[in-house]
């Protein structure tokens, strides 16, 4: 008796997991998910790959490359409060499945500023 009131009770009531594929999830403001890198304010400054403690980071100062390991990454948001220029931001989505490793490599555009010539001073007499 009783288990003809549980199911007719879960077949007229809602279902009691979400509907994932049709409807896609919210994720919460503080959400970890993967790391985004801004190259226009990137200065190669080798912090976060100092920073990383999985190593997914490598930055490549004369091919003024940066590069992460999605796979090897573990989100924990080190790199992104490290960073002195805030060009590393965590983005609330998760990176997507994958079989294979994945290495997203960024060209960044920084040119290093030009140092002044110091100016010449006299000998001393």
């Amino acid at each position: 008796m009783k288990m003809t009131y549980v199911a007719l009770k879960s077949l007229f009531s809602s279902p009691a997991t979400a509907n994932y594929p049709a409807e896609p999830k919210t994720y919460y403001p503080g959400t970890r998910g993967h790391i985004v890198l801004e190259v226009s304010t990137c200065t190669l400054c080798k912090i976060c790959e100092i920073r990383c403690p999985t190593g997914a980071i490598q930055v490549d100062r004369e091919g003024k490359a940066w590069s992460i390991e999605r796979m090897k990454c573990i989100q924990c948001g080190f790199c992104v409060d490290s960073c002195p220029r805030k060009c590393l931001s965590n983005d609330p989505q998760y990176t997507s499945p994958a079989s294979e490793k994945i290495t997203d490599r960024l060209d960044v555009p920084y040119e290093p500023p030009k140092r002044k010539p110091k100016p010449e001073t006299p000998p001393a007499q």
